[in-house]
């Protein structure tokens, strides 16, 4: 075994209240690839904030090998006077660094070196110090939400570039996905005290919920032994308690211990408030398009969305989501085409931005509207502090100011706002930002157990996977030109319904390759040049497409009648995917078929010409 290159042993720190970290550890060796998991407010950030020498804690010992290079990728970068990205990249180089990896990684991140920091969103700031902390390869690598404003195809180059990186790494995020594919040891925050896996995210859950029962039971000893020590006290013989006060005063121990135990964090338990029940077609856009400037951001597009689906928006930054969401719920309307909602409409919003947010608003004012300390939940009367203890605040943060919560917490508060409005629609951008495991769990619950429509854009694979029935998406992932698709399915099924389409159009090209090869052959030989004509299998081929065409538009309008219930994907959501599957699996099929029609049908016409 490697000797440890960061050590960290019994941390303890406190900020005046309970302890944040009470003999937490946690040791990085070369090679290590560790996330560091735990509730929101365990104090992930602070411990990575203390290894890298940014926080200093109150007791504990701190190892650091002093010929390692440490690189520590905050939540909100300060790029200070730098006047480019460039220059503020190149700034995080050492000696001997070589400075075409900043131009590298710069490029394969969407930036040209030259933007102004002043006037960077938040995806193309989190990029800029992205490059700054990998360019230079450190010994030791700490990042803290990489993936928090990336599109899918970053997270996907940035998992590539960690996973051949020779530098050792210590990551927080929420993106499971991400670190199931990146990590090979877990350490577990919680209470103040951490525990370590030797394996990676994808065992975290398991181990954890493992753990936490053995606690359980052996809290439950601890409570029977008690039990039957009070009983000898009360009940044994008078001179011998006398005698055995080591006996009595382990007793008192094991009565503080009881006492002192700390449970895990409790989970938040809620549900949305229901408004009425909207329409069952909620939204119809037919052929809609939009175009700023000679770039058009949408081409035509037609959808039918019905009460209950649960639709996922994806694509690149930039690639125009948020125009497209904006259209399909009436902010904005389109160039040209129709869009048409459904009746008794009541729309909820998640924002990424979270402009909804005041930070000089109280918890309370901000989840009641400023109407006194009362809020209607679900057709209840309910007092504030009752309502925010169902989302983990304590009754003493009802006059906390929101620019003290963390962002963990920001994005549980706005969940807890939106939950308690009706709506039958909900619109979630991003809503897995900043959010723990927990919480994120209970969100994929609120979803998928939904009784209206939801319309989500994420970049959380896992998220969507686990949620959604369609996915849209762009036509062209590496090149987006305003052709939006949807696909059955989560994102792992529109990814392999990609891959079949890409290997029939393969095939179909080899396939026409190989004809027209043949072809010329033949003309080559004087034998057969004016003699071509079709082949007895093309023959029966254009003669019987027109039949097996019609037969699969058949079965698609069946399918799609079958979905059309509202009821189907509530009751049995694994027969309304089964079908959706087959209904996209049936267009793709006809599409071939089509193409493969057409293109006999124009050499037929070549050759009797």
């Amino acid at each position: 075994m490697a000797p440890p290159i960061l050590k960290l042993d019994d941390i303890f720190l406190s900020f005046g209240g309970a302890p944040l970290l009470n003999g937490a550890s946690l040791q990085v060796e070369p090679g290590d690839k560790i996330c560091l998991v735990g509730r929101n407010g365990s104090g992930k950030s602070t411990m990575m904030k203390i290894a890298a020498g940014l926080v200093e804690a109150q007791s504990g010992e701190v190892f650091r090998h002093p010929s390692s290079t440490i690189r520590y990728l905050e939540q909100a970068p300060d790029f200070g006077d730098f006047k480019t990205v460039l220059a503020y990249a190149e700034a995080g180089l050492g000696p001997g660094d070589d400075p075409y990896r900043v131009t590298y990684l710069l490029e394969h991140l969407g930036l040209s070196g030259q933007e102004d920091p002043a006037s960077l969103s938040g995806g193309e700031a989190r990029r800029a110090a992205l490059a700054r902390v990998l360019a230079p390869e450190p010994d030791i690598l700490m990042l803290d939400e990489p993936t928090n404003h990336l599109d899918l195809p970053t997270i996907e180059w940035l998992e590539s570039e960690l996973q051949k990186t020779r530098s050792a790494l210590v990551l927080i995020s929420h993106d499971r996905r991400f670190l199931e594919k990146v990590s090979t040891a877990t350490v577990w925050l919680d209470r103040g005290l951490s525990r370590r896996l030797s394996r990676g995210f994808g065992h975290f859950e398991e181990w954890r919920d493992k753990v936490l029962e053995e606690e359980e039971i052996e809290q439950h000893k601890l409570g029977k032994e008690i039990q039957r020590e009070e009983h000898w006290l009360r009940y044994g013989v008078t001179a011998r308690r006398k005698r055995n006060m080591r006996r009595l005063g382990n007793l008192q121990s094991l009565r503080a211990d009881y006492r002192g135990h700390k449970g895990p964090q409790g989970t938040i338990t809620a549900a949305v408030t229901e408004g009425r029940e909207s329409g069952k077609l909620v939204i119809e856009a037919d052929r809609i398009t939009k175009t700023y400037g000679d770039r058009t951001i949408v081409a035509p597009f037609s959808i039918r969305v019905h009460r209950g689906d649960c639709i996922g928006l994806i694509g690149p930054n930039g690639a125009g989501k948020t125009t497209l969401l904006k259209m399909l719920t009436g902010q904005m309307k389109p160039d040209s085409g129709m869009v048409k909602l459904g009746t008794n409409l009541e729309i909820a919003v998640l924002d990424q931005k979270r402009e909804d947010l005041n930070l000089e608003d109280t918890l309370a004012h901000y989840l009641t509207d400023g109407r006194g300390d009362n809020l209607l939940v679900n057709g209840e009367q309910k007092h504030v502090t009752g309502y925010m203890k169902d989302f983990l605040f304590q009754p003493e943060q009802a006059r906390t100011p929101i620019r003290n919560l963390s962002g963990g917490e920001r994005a549980r508060l706005m969940l807890a706002r939106i939950m308690a409005r009706p709506s039958n629609l909900l619109i979630l951008d991003e809503p897995t930002n900043d959010l723990d495991i927990e919480t994120l769990d209970l969100l994929q619950e609120i979803v998928a157990g939904y009784p209206g429509t939801v319309i989500l854009v994420s970049h959380d694979r896992d998220f969507l996977d686990r949620t959604v029935t369609s996915t849209i998406a762009p036509a062209d992932p590496d090149a987006p030109d305003g052709r939006w698709i949807e696909y059955a399915g989560g994102y792992s099924d529109m990814l392999a319904q990609r891959k079949g389409a890409e290997d029939d159009r393969k095939r179909a090209e080899k396939a026409e390759k190989a004809k027209t090869s043949d072809g010329s052959a033949k003309s080559s030989d004087g034998s057969n040049k004016g003699k071509a004509k079709l082949s007895f299998k093309q023959k029966f081929a254009l003669e019987n497409l027109p039949k097996e065409m019609a037969k699969t538009e058949a079965e698609i309008a069946a399918h799609e009648a079958r979905m059309a219930d509202p009821k189907l994907f509530t009751k049995d959501p694994a027969t309304f995917n089964k079908l959706a599957a087959e209904t996209e699996k049936l267009r793709a099929d006809l599409a071939r078929m089509e193409e493969e029609w057409l293109e006999l049908e124009m050499l037929r016409e070549a050759i009797e010409g």
